[in-house]
């Protein structure tokens, strides 16, 4: 028995061969064209396609070498095939002139009546007489009953005109998870455990093509990829790009292969772009002698295009291929031909870059004028240009360690802000070497720690943070707050209140120090600084001020400080300063203000292309979205922020987008895809230390069992979340969990467990900490209060919610009325407050909780409540409820508690609902239940 050839992300193409493997079985014909780039497995794909099938024979060929290439080569190779697999082949068939009919007839016969499958490797570079034979058969292979031709071609080839018609599957990069089990299997035979760095470096490099993924595996030692060694600079050099790509490169005229060396340069400095600029490339060649007819279709095919403004390479491994595979003396020229024909003083940095690259040897004059350019203020440089300028002005400085090391800190925070985070790392790692100044260091430990604390755990990112202040106190007092600010938010992600204060009241000491430094205490000698000290803004002040009396529990003390922080934002268009003042509005309780910072920030930060602080950006929208009842908005926001975050190599970022979205689908969605998220979230949280993202991720499951009527469930879930203890939840989002807890215990009939939450709750929503808390803190006293005084805590809580956004609380508070008004039998009014429930929950696309209310309805003898599905229909609304629970998995006390009924009840009823059913057990009433659920 054979294994099968195992590949990694292509079960869509698996399916489509055995679709058509189907087909030929059942007596049918067929054809499937497969288009990919070399590298992207299109011949492992075929030769698994042979190996899987089974009914019949396969004939395997692939093209003839270019130079024994003669007229119907191809199809020789075919007959040969034929002949190694059948033992015979038609003899004299290409002795004369093929019709274009004739090898239908020559498959045909080959099968024999039989299955037949032809696989055809390469096919493009088959000669044009057999590949025009080809081309006829395949888009008649319906007439073949029961043979079916896989062909594969090179990307750009499926166009062809003999392929035109073919049904075409493009092979597409690896998705992540594919290239990481790729990773995986291949990386394990050298190593035990692949450094995650390396890792990441490894993906990022191979951009989803396993060729070059296996390539570069290859080319690392074991010490290399467990990350003992360091990685080769660059981690993937032309050659390894050029065996990958294959030999298009290589076979293009000269002029052309040095035309597109010249778009292969222009596009290094900003390789996101679409392609390279038409116009200075074709500048730069008329200036080497070579004229735009260079880029004729026919000259370039299979390399580059001509797009209107741009010229566009087929891929990027293509484009990289051209650069990094062209000799180093090729490379500087036609760096300096750019660099000449580039003018003016908005082209300064880019011309400067390409001097730069077209330097042979240290110039300390050209990396300063370079690093100076890339330094300028101006936000519309893309961030991955002024790293590569930072990063070439320090490989040009051989003289200043502390210079060259400075200039490859500031390439790698350039890179991290771009979403680089794999090169930031590369850089960083280079600049963390030798011995130079405390203030470089500092930055470097700077950028260390914003690197983990988008994708790496809290207490790591908090100490690097922590690590960087203290470097950089005496000396650079602006980059110490901001690192004090990052460890803040560390600190803050791991629910650690000490920690954050510890973070913010450092910022005293490293004032003092700086002052000494320029002699201006007298706790030491005056000291020159060596960098420029900046002081801390009105702003700055004022967020620290209102943060430490915030987490001191001081609400009084932080309102004043933390206002004067919104009120200068409403002029700001630093993203970084408008996240901070969005954070400082969720904390004063202005839901609103938070809403409309973090959409500011977030427009500026895209429109400046800051893809690291995008999600970051999305992350705090959203959630301020969720606060404000927008669950629609909150999942739009995160699920764009999910796609940003993982683009931008943020897991963090990526655990808190799921938890969010698990509250949303809490809300909006079922059981199963509020535990997907709930799982996703947890996979870097727990690992991480993300205390937050762990506490939405439980509420929303708490939430999710409520939606669902699983009251003790929900209790017992959200109890260590909202009492103290070790489990206890994220100090600033555990308080918004109490509602649904105090619910819970008292449906659960357990309302002394929740009575020490609720007055915790009544404490923190004093402080006006949500817009929504006292008509939250209403509904929970009169969840817990007697009969007498639960009627007029729900009016007040409804009252409440009047001034207020937030449809489904206002929903929730209805129902809970509703159920409170059925059970002291006074139905007509509970059918008016459930109305009220269900219309809030169809506009907040509440599902499970629509159902909930239904069922409530009908219990009420509402024709609202809709009828029940199918089977069910014979029921009571009574026993509907009751059936409803059992198939959850209720007891018969539990059910009793829920519905607020003894267990004698739910036992008479349960045993009518069974024989109105003809069940005869739990097990098979939960099926029954299930069905109709589905139907």
């Amino acid at each position: 028995m054979r294994s099968p050839l195992r590949l990694y992300g292509r079960h869509a193409e698996l399916e489509a061969v055995a679709t058509l493997s189907d087909r030929l079985r059942s007596g049918h014909g067929g054809a499937l064209l497969f288009a990919a780039e070399p590298g992207f497995g299109r011949t492992a794909l075929l030769r698994r396609a042979a190996q899987d099938f089974e009914a019949g024979p396969v004939l395997q060929t692939r093209a003839v070498p270019a130079e024994s290439r003669l007229p119907y080569s191809g199809l020789h190779a075919l007959l040969c095939a034929a002949g190694d697999v059948l033992g015979a082949a038609p003899a004299g068939f290409l002795s004369s002139g093929l019709g274009p009919g004739d090898l239908l007839e020559l498959l045909r016969g080959l099968a024999a009546g039989r299955p037949l499958l032809v696989c055809v490797d390469d096919a493009h570079l088959w000669d044009d007489r057999s590949r025009a034979a080809l081309g006829f058969a395949a888009r008649r292979a319906e007439a073949l009953l029961g043979v079916g031709l896989l062909l594969s071609v090179t990307g750009h080839r499926a166009q062809d005109p003999d392929f035109a018609g073919l049904p075409v599957v493009h092979l597409a990069p690896l998705p992540e998870h594919a290239a990481r089990d790729l990773l995986h299997e291949v990386a394990g035979k050298k190593t035990e455990r692949t450094d995650p760095a390396v890792r990441e470096a490894l993906l990022h490099e191979a951009e989803g093509n396993p060729a070059l993924l296996e390539a570069l595996v290859r080319r690392l030692s074991p010490a290399q990829l467990s990350g003992h060694a360091p990685l080769p600079r660059p981690l993937c050099d032309g050659d390894t790009l050029l065996r990958t790509v294959g030999d298009r490169p290589a076979a293009l005229p000269p002029d052309t292969a040095f035309l597109l060396l010249l778009a292969a340069a222009a596009q290094e400095q900003t390789p996101e772009a679409a392609g390279a600029d038409a116009a200075l490339v074709l500048r730069a060649a008329r200036a080497a002698g070579i004229g735009p007819e260079a880029l004729d279709s026919d000259e370039a095919a299979g390399v580059a295009r001509s797009d209107g403004d741009v010229i566009r390479f087929h891929s990027s491994l293509l484009r990289r291929a051209v650069h990094a595979g062209a000799t180093p003396a090729r490379r500087r020229a036609a760096h300096q031909l750019l660099a000449t024909v580039l003018a003016g003083d908005r082209c300064r940095l880019p011309r400067l870059l390409h001097r730069a690259m077209a330097a042979d040897g240290p110039d300390p004059r050209l990396a300063a004028d370079l690093a100076a350019a890339a330094a300028a203020p101006d936000p519309w440089i893309p961030g991955l240009q002024r790293s590569l300028a930072f990063a070439r002005a320090a490989e040009l400085t051989t003289t200043d360690d502390n210079a060259r090391m400075s200039r490859m800190t500031a390439a790698a925070e350039q890179a991290r802000l771009a979403g680089h985070p794999h090169r930031a790392r590369e850089l960083l790692s280079a600049a963390r070497a030798g011995s130079v100044h405390d203030a470089v260091r500092g930055r470097a430990e700077l950028v260390a720690g914003a690197l983990a604390l988008g994708d790496g755990p809290a207490g790591d990112a908090y100490g690097a943070l922590l690590v960087a202040a203290g470097l950089l106190g005496p000396y650079d007092q602006e980059r110490a707050l901001d690192a004090r600010l990052g460890a803040l938010e560390a600190a803050w992600a791991a629910g650690d209140v000490p920690a954050c204060v510890a973070a913010l009241d450092g910022g005293d000491k490293d004032r003092e120090e700086a002052a000494v430094r320029q002699g201006l205490c007298p706790h030491g000698p005056p000291v020159q600084a060596a960098l420029p000290i900046a002081g801390e803004g009105g702003a700055c002040r004022d967020y620290r001020a209102g943060m430490l009396a915030a987490l001191a529990a001081r609400p009084g003390e932080a309102r004043g400080p933390l206002r004067r922080v919104l009120d200068r934002a409403a002029s700001d268009d630093d993203p970084v300063r408008l996240l901070r003042a969005g954070a400082a509005a969720l904390v004063l309780g202005d839901i609103a203000a938070a809403c409309r910072l973090n959409a500011r920030g977030l427009a500026v930060g895209r429109a400046r292309g800051l893809v690291a602080l995008v999600p970051r950006l999305l992350e705090h929208l959203a959630y301020a979205e969720l606060r404000a009842g927008r669950h629609a908005r909150a999942g739009a926001h995160a699920r764009e922020g999910l796609r940003a975050a993982h683009r931008a190599g943020q897991r963090n970022a990526v655990a808190h987008q799921h938890a969010i979205l698990a509250l949303v689908a809490s809300v909006e969605s079922d059981a199963a895809t509020v535990a997907g998220h709930v799982a996703a979230a947890m996979a870097t949280a727990g690992p991480h230390g993300l205390a937050q993202a762990t506490t939405l991720a439980e509420w929303a499951c708490g939430r999710a069992d409520l939606g669902r009527g699983r009251v003790f469930e929900a209790a017992a879930r959200l109890g260590p979340l909202v009492r103290a203890g070790p489990r206890r939840g994220h100090f600033a989002v555990r308080m918004l969990a109490v509602p649904c807890f105090v619910e819970a215990t008292a449906l659960a009939g357990q309302p002394d467990d929740a009575r020490a939450a609720a007055e915790e709750f009544a404490a923190w929503a004093a402080t006006g900490g949500d817009p929504q808390a006292p008509a939250l803190l209403a509904r929970c006293r009169a969840l817990l209060a007697g009969p007498e005084e639960a009627d007029a805590l729900y009016a007040h809580a409804l009252a409440a919610h009047e001034l207020a956004d937030g449809d489904f609380e206002r929903a929730r508070t209805h129902l809970l009325y509703g159920k409170w008004l059925r059970r002291r039998r006074r139905p007509r009014e509970a059918r008016g407050r459930l109305r009220d429930a269900l219309v809030g929950f169809e506009r907040s696309e509440a599902r499970t909780w629509v159902d909930q209310t239904r069922a409530e309805l009908r219990a009420t003898g509402d024709v609202a409540g809709g009828e029940p599905a199918g089977a069910l229909s014979c029921l009571t609304p009574q026993q509907l409820r009751i059936a409803h629970c059992v198939a959850e998995g209720a007891t018969n006390r539990e059910v009793a508690m829920r519905l607020s009924v003894s267990p004698r009840t739910v036992d008479h009823h349960l045993r009518n609902v069974f024989a109105l059913l003809g069940v005869r057990s739990r097990v098979e009433l939960s099926r029954l239940v299930d069905r109709a659920g589905r139907n």
